[in-house]
């Protein structure tokens, strides 16, 4: 092994281990670890950013956009009211509603297409008396099925293809992907509308309606006037109990009292820490004469800009709504305080909700994160701002809003457009999608000052720093060295076993790793495995592209599957119960599939 072969084998551990932590965002991981190249002299200074002109970076920055003038239009809406059935049994709403999201993911942002069917999925949970979980991880399984089906369903395939063009001069077009993919994507279907959703473990209560977020932990004031005034933990522990709440913590003169004794006696200004189900929140507040806790710091804020407060929450009517937080959302990381709903948006936060972990955090000061549940109030207008400003997904049955038809059908027009464009070789897939944005950006589909918001610029960063590492990779002959250890010690020179092994390698390095940074390190394995056997790459990388697509045994190795941790009520280990199965499914079926389409 030589120095630089063993500086990036030094440098891909330390990755891969930052990954696995998740101390910091994968896009801030890929950055360092592409500096630590550029200081070690791997990866020249003037090829640094090289990535971001990637037609891999460029394309996924593309279809986001117009994925966003789908959704934007109301077109997607209008296709799932139209697709959906109305009244039909379990079988047949989970088949059509994973198959509508496979379908979906072919062609638009996975996250997109997933949170654009959560409010469906959760309204037929509710109609056919099932878990929210058992519909929403079959919703998002699908989604993450249908992205292996296009070369922009999924960022892993745009960056398989830019490798192929590396390693054979051309990249796989549009539907390249396609034959293998809709054979995996439909076992995947099938096996999950007959079987699979009945492994979903069950998170919700008896006799419980709805679907069950787990119990919200919100903070309540003792005002001076208040019937609990003077009275103990006990005396007030039967309304508590008739919410299925309790008192996990008390703050008296900013010092907070975790498990207080339950003979201690309440005074005006205290602040309850309450574990509660949303159902009887309100009922509970009301009985006992509590108000919603506020922080301090926003009512001054709040002062400020008073009249524009009074002026959004006089637009509408109060509602009460749960909003889940989406992966890469603005709230990730801050807390409740941080965010100024009220001076902002005119709304209010009730109460979060973290399933599967209780926290005895103070309300205003805990770290958000991706698949907490928020209850906020404040008028319906005001919520969805918020929610589509700081990307949060409604739970709760929307209405069908067409803004515009016509923009509806210019948005679809240009997305099918630019896939018959990049399908049928009339321009490479990064100018006929770019074509496709400008269009949009003249047509007026999205608001110009709205056009890059659609941009997940975490994902952008972290293709386009981990391109070049994985150049060196290859370039440092470190992806020859494991691919060689590989054959000599598994596949023992079978090209059937390695195509096997190369995709069982990348599913678990996906399970735990963002996908697109699975495919980036793996896809140099795959082509070196494939020259030390001297059989074709195109199977290898096909190989590849399905799985880092398949990510399925645990919420962090999708965004998908952390976008359902809430709303289903899962835990951590929820996910290998549908996710083996699945997955031993996808190497049944696409192993066979790859070697008949894409011959050694």
């Amino acid at each position: 092994m030589t120095q630089p072969q063993a500086t990036i084998f030094f440098i891909l551990a330390a990755t891969m281990a930052l990954f696995l932590w998740g101390r910091w965002r994968h896009d801030v991981v890929a950055l360092g670890a592409l500096l630590a190249c550029v200081f070690t002299g791997l990866v020249p200074a003037e090829e640094a950013f090289a990535g971001f002109g990637h037609p891999a970076v460029i394309t996924v920055a593309c279809v986001l956009i117009l994925s966003q003038g789908l959704q934007r239009s109301g077109a997607i809406d209008a296709l799932t009211k139209w697709i959906v059935p109305a009244s039909a049994g379990p079988l047949v709403t989970l088949t059509v509603l994973t198959a509508l999201a496979a379908v979906l993911s072919g062609f638009m942002n996975n996250i997109g297409a997933l949170a654009l069917l959560m409010p469906v999925g959760i309204q037929v949970a509710v109609q056919q008396k099932l878990p929210p979980g058992r519909v929403l991880m079959p919703l998002a399984f699908g989604s993450i099925l249908g992205g292996m089906t296009t070369l922009i369903g999924t960022p892993p395939n745009l960056i398989v293809s830019g490798f192929r063009a590396e390693a054979v001069g051309s990249s796989f077009a549009m539907f390249d992907f396609t034959p293998v993919g809709l054979a995996v994507a439909g076992a995947g279907i099938i096996f999950i509308a007959l079987v699979g959703w009945r492994l979903v473990p069950s998170r919700e209560r008896a006799g419980a309606e709805g679907f069950e977020t787990g119990a919200y932990l919100t903070e309540a004031r003792v005002p001076e006037k208040s019937r609990v005034v003077g009275k103990t933990l006990v005396e007030i522990g039967e309304a508590l109990s008739k919410a299925d709440a309790q008192v996990i913590a008390l703050v008296r003169n900013d010092v907070k009292i975790p498990a207080p004794n339950p003979r201690r006696k309440l005074l005006a200004g205290d602040i309850l820490l309450i574990e509660a189900e949303p159902e009887g929140l309100g009922e509970m507040l009301s009985t006992l004469e509590l108000k919603l806790e506020e922080d301090k710091k926003e009512e001054l804020r709040e002062e400020k800009d008073k009249e524009d407060s009074k002026q959004a929450i006089r637009s509408d009517e109060i509602v009460l709504s749960e909003l889940t937080i989406l992966p890469n959302s603005q709230l990730e990381g801050r807390s409740a305080s941080d965010v100024r709903l009220r001076t902002h948006y005119g709304i209010n936060l009730l109460a979060v909700s973290r399933q599967g972990r209780r926290s005895t955090a103070r309300l205003r000061s805990m770290l958000l994160r991706a698949g907490d549940v928020l209850l906020v109030q404040g008028a319906p207008t005001n919520v969805a701002q918020f929610a589509a400003e700081t990307g949060c997904v409604p739970l709760a049955e929307r209405e069908l809003r067409l803004p515009d038809k016509r923009q509806a059908i210019i948005a679809t027009a240009i997305m099918a457009l630019a896939v018959l464009g990049a399908a049928f070789g009339l321009a490479p897939a990064a100018v006929a999608f770019a074509a496709g944005v400008l269009a949009t950006m003249v047509l007026g589909v999205i608001p110009l000052r709205r056009i890059y918001d659609a941009i997940d610029l975490p994902v952008i960063v972290l293709l386009a720093a981990l391109l070049p590492v994985a150049g060196a990779l290859a370039a440092t002959g470190a992806a020859d060295l494991i691919a060689q250890l590989l054959m000599a010690s598994v596949a023992q020179g079978s090209p059937v076993i390695a195509l096997t092994l190369i995709l069982i390698v990348t599913m678990v390095l996906s399970d735990f790793m963002n996908n697109a940074a699975t495919a980036a390190v793996m896809c140099p394995v795959a082509i070196g495995s494939a020259l030390q056997l001297g059989v074709s790459v195109d199977p290898f990388l096909m190989a590849v592209a399905v799985g880092a697509s398949c990510a399925f045994l645990t919420p962090i190795g999708h965004q998908n599957n952390t976008l359902i941790l809430g709303p289903g009520g899962f835990r951590f280990g929820d996910y290998w119960q549908l996710g083996l199965p699945l997955e031993i499914i996808v190497i049944i079926v696409g192993v066979p599939m790859i070697l008949w389409v894409w011959p050694l």
